[in-house]
């Protein structure tokens, strides 16, 4: 019963669901528009069915029924009720007698009919069978297609598992082989600084080798990274030795570079003193010792300068670096030494009475040989060093031999103080200064030269002070006070009436010059003069430079009396200004302050026996005017030379000590 019901319930549902089939919204099987005009078609047609010609006539129908024959052969074959009524098995032969057979055919049209009903529904139910079938058939298809599909998958991961597995060893494999790659070449890299060894060696063993080859500088930078390599790289195996080996091998380089610059040099020092034996005494001859290395410099700076840029690299590179320069400048010295000292000796044979133009063609010489060995050696080397200075040193050291023995037999004052105008104005001002590097050596003996002069010059000075000025015997006309200022006085009357023109303000060095020398003739001063000093004193000027004093008094004096010329000043003082005048450049300011006060201390006594005379002579008042008007002179011309004049001295009184220890 259970199942019964269950059946009826599920036939209910089915029900239900065909129903929905056909329904106006959402149906659940549409039918097209074909399949919907059949259905009208079927439906009109069995609503027209004719009525079977074997039913019996009843009396009722008879009359109003038409009979239809089946046995009237007009009855047309294609007639559809013919149809029908042939497809159910009622023809002429059977016809329907009674009741029974009536229902029976009744019964199986209702089931016909039933079935017509039923068969689009039964069609679409096969239809639904024949679809089922299909979907069944595609599910197992598709299932089959899933179970492929898996086995594909499975078959797939196990498959990039594989591939994974093996790209990820590949990629081991390569990163392993990768850096065996760059290990084999590290190692072949840091190998090839040690395999150069042989390749370097059979090069420099080569007799063809010659260090103006093109592959020797690249084989000299070689070998320097190779060195460089090892040195910074203690801990490789046998290190020490391809070291050694190395710096073997950067010696014979570097022999061999000595070898050729040594060979250059020492040839073209042959070839010059060879040139120059065949062409003594010409002018040409110092042309000749620079054309001479200037044509090899060339072939010689290429390869010094790779050694001065290896300097810091390596001590080998500075040696021959110091041996190259040694050369160099030894064979300079050895081709120039002879050559400079004959033309000097010449010079102060030429000149041997003119210290002076010694001295200035002297220099002057050296100058030049100072900077053209300058030039010469930056033909050869790019950086300066102190053996240029020491062998220029050494050079000028030869015009030091010659002037000094002459320096210290000269007792003029005024050559000593013209040879330090020289050196001091001309050499060192305008030449050294204006070119300081290549004149460095010659400054040194320059410097040194006027030492020496102003030392002998000094010397002179105080001799002359004691002698000539502190030791002064004056004459009768040297005292001839007042009477010396009357006579200018006269003589200046008679001049002013004997000029025709109006006598200016301002007198020239001609006119006072010779009213000085008239004085000189009428008062008997005949040795005014001495032989180491100039007629006509000077006063220095530090802004305007040496200046005539005469003519400086005549602008400055207010009276412009013959009797304040220069010519009436005792002759100690016109000594006295005219020492300190030449001194004033030639010493510097502490030893001219010495000087000075040492002068001035000597004249000013030689003025107070002067005055002493005087006051004999005449009276004491004329013995203080000479005093002060000479004091008063040589204040005003030592104003010019601003040095300081005042002497500080300090004494000790014991006196008091002495009575005290009487009492004690």
């Amino acid at each position: 019963m259970a199942s019964t019901s269950t059946s009826n319930v599920d036939q209910k549902k089915l029900r239900e669901r065909l129903s929905h089939w056909d329904a106006q919204n959402d149906p659940k099987a549409p039918l097209t528009t074909l399949q919907k005009d059949l259905f009208i078609e079927l439906t009109s047609f069995s609503n027209d069915r004719p009525i079977p010609a074997d039913l019996p006539v009843d009396d009722h129908t008879s009359s109003v029924l038409p009979v239809t024959s089946l046995e009237d052969g007009n009855v047309q074959e294609n007639d559809p009720v013919y149809k029908y009524l042939s497809a159910t098995g009622i023809t002429n032969e059977g016809k329907i007698e009674n009741a029974q057979q009536f229902f029976s055919w009744f019964a199986d049209v209702e089931s016909e009919i039933e079935k017509e009903s039923d068969l689009p529904y039964r069609s679409h139910i096969s239809e639904l069978e024949a679809h089922r079938g299909q979907c069944d058939q595609v599910l197992e298809e598709v299932s089959a297609g899933l179970e492929y599909l898996m086995d594909l998958q499975q078959q797939y991961i196990n498959v990039s598992t594989k591939t994974n597995a093996l790209h990820e060893a590949c990629e081991h494999l390569l990163a392993e082989q990768t850096r065996l790659i760059n290990t084999a070449e590290s190692i072949s890299n840091k190998l090839s600084y040690f395999n150069e060894l042989d390749s370097i060696s059979s090069k420099l063993g080569s007799p063809t080798l010659t260090v103006t080859n093109e592959s020797f500088v690249p084989m000299l930078s070689l070998l320097d990274e190779c060195i460089l390599y090892i040195k910074s790289n203690p801990q490789y195996k046998e290190s020490g030795v391809f070291l050694a080996r190395f710096k073997q091998c950067l010696s014979r380089a570097l022999n061999l570079m000595k070898s050729h610059v040594m060979n250059i040099l020492q040839t073209a020092t042959q070839h010059v003193k060879n040139t120059k034996e065949t062409t003594s005494g010409s002018d040409n001859a110092f042309t000749l010792f620079y054309g001479k290395f200037r044509a090899n410099a060339p072939r010689v700076k290429s390869l010094m300068e790779q050694l001065e840029m290896r300097t810091d690299k390596s001590p080998e590179y500075e040696q021959i670096l110091a041996d190259c320069h040694q050369c160099y400048f030894s064979q300079r010295e050895l081709l120039l030494g002879p050559s400079i000292l004959s033309t000097i000796t010449d010079l102060a044979s030429k000149h041997v009475r003119d210290h002076c133009s010694l001295m200035r063609s002297g220099c002057a010489f050296m100058v030049h040989v100072c900077e053209d060995e300058y030039q010469l050696y930056l033909n050869f080397f790019s950086k300066p060093t102190l053996l240029l200075d020491d062998m220029l040193e050494r050079l000028c050291g030869s015009l030091y031999d010659v002037f000094r023995p002459l320096i210290i037999h000269i007792n003029h004052l005024e050559t000593l103080a013209e040879l330090c105008s020289i050196l001091k104005i001309e050499m060192i001002e305008e030449h050294v200064q204006q070119n300081p590097q290549e004149l460095r050596a010659f400054e040194n003996v320059i410097k040194q030269m006027l030492m020496d002069i102003q030392e002998r010059l000094v010397y002179r000075t105080y001799i002359y002070i004691r002698s000539d000025i502190l030791q002064y015997s004056a004459a009768q006309g040297d005292l001839a006070y007042p009477e010396k200022l009357e006579m200018m006085e006269s003589i200046a009357e008679s001049i002013k009436k004997g000029q025709i023109q109006q006598r200016s303000h301002s007198r020239t060095p001609s006119n006072a010059s010779s009213t000085s020398a008239e004085v000189a003739r009428l008062t008997g001063a005949g040795d005014i003069d001495t032989a180491s000093l100039e007629n006509v004193p000077l006063q220095e000027d530090p802004s305007t430079g040496w200046q005539d004093t005469a003519s400086s008094n005549l602008t400055t004096s207010m009276p412009m009396s013959p009797a304040d010329l220069h010519g009436m000043w005792y002759p100690t003082v016109r000594r006295t200004l005219v020492t300190l005048s030449k001194l004033y450049r030639c010493i510097d300011k502490t030893t001219f302050q010495g000087l000075s006060q040492e002068a001035l201390q000597s004249c000013i006594e030689s003025l107070i026996d002067a005055k002493d005379g005087i006051t004999k002579r005449k009276t004491p008042l004329d013995g203080q005017l000479f005093m002060i008007k000479h004091l008063l002179i040589l204040r005003e011309q030592i104003a010019p030379f601003q040095a300081d004049f005042s002497i500080r001295e300090t004494s000790l009184d014991f006196s008091k000590l002495k009575g005290l220890s009487l009492l004690l």
